[in-house]
């Protein structure tokens, strides 16, 4: 079996943490970068920053496109990729967040704490060291498993009085995930800490507001958009209608397929690792 290759490329003024595997069109996974580096400001994660991160690897590796395939912020970060540089995209196939289209009367984290209060998950990561501070009271493994139990279809809101840290710890890990994994998690938060991956809830508003002369603009690459039933984005009031009513189709024309996975819930990508692989690979090889 082939080996994983590590290696760190510069780009765009920091260094990123690449794990290759194989050969024949390029897929660039993004599912966060752990070893990467972490800029203290929030200001230097907006979505231009990141795609600009993701550009200069491609320029550094010689790639003209590739298929992107995001998870979570990094499904964000790829529609983002897509509205900005449709050159460089073959196409994309995202996990649990569906295209946002910007609503230029009011920004997510403005959405977000009139739907669900001040105590939303979104919004209590806010405040630059106040989460890191509630973070730092609670083992590093045993926070992993907290999150890995949270983000299911129930709005996610933690008082302050209560802290991430009062949060239920689960009696017993799902079957796939391992002691392992979570260590491995553990371990990589304990080196670079959660700063960085804070940062990109931090810069929403200033994407927000930066990305002003895309309103509007539809997203013309091939995507494919897969989701489980119980994940916590999926179950944000107004999702599922704009998912399966046109809305989706409208602001993406050239979404081709649409997967609502039964019993699933946000991790996807670990819970059901070989259906979800599977249909990566059938869509990429139309292309």
């Amino acid at each position: 079996m082939e080996k994983i290759e590590h290696t760190v490329v510069p780009t765009n003024g920091i260094n990123m943490h690449v794990a290759s595997i194989g050969t024949g069109p390029v897929v660039l996974f993004l599912h966060g970068f752990l070893s990467s580096d972490a800029p203290p400001s929030a200001a230097s994660y907006t979505a231009f920053h990141i795609v600009g991160d993701l550009v200069g690897l491609l320029d550094h590796l010689g790639i003209d496109q590739a298929f992107l395939v995001g998870h979570d912020w990094g499904a964000m970060m790829a529609w983002y990729f897509c509205w900005f540089r449709p050159d460089r995209v073959r196409a994309v196939v995202n996990l649990s967040v569906p295209f946002f289209p910007r609503n230029p009367a009011k920004n997510m984290l403005d959405g977000f704490r009139a739907s669900f209060g001040d105590d939303y998950y979104f919004c209590r990561f806010q405040e630059p060291g106040e989460v890191e501070k509630d973070f730092a009271c609670v083992d590093t493994a045993i926070l992993m498993k907290k999150f890995f139990s949270l983000f299911g279809p129930i709005p996610l809101c933690v008082p302050k009085e209560v802290g991430f840290r009062g949060l239920q710890t689960p009696d017993s890990l799902p079957s796939w995930l391992s002691e392992e994994d979570i260590n491995y998690f553990a371990s990589k938060f304990n080196q670079k800490g959660f700063t960085g991956g804070l940062n990109f809830y931090r810069a929403s508003n200033l994407s927000w507001e930066l990305t002003a002369p895309w309103t509007g603009l539809q997203i013309k690459v091939p995507a494919k958009y897969i989701v489980g039933d119980q994940d916590i984005v999926y179950n944000i009031p107004g999702i599922k209608e704009y998912v399966h009513n046109g809305g989706f189709k409208k602001d993406v024309p050239y979404l081709q397929d649409v997967v609502v996975m039964q019993g699933v819930a946000h991790f996807i990508n670990q819970e059901k690792a070989e259906e979800v692989s599977a249909h990566i690979y059938e869509f990429i090889k139309k292309f």
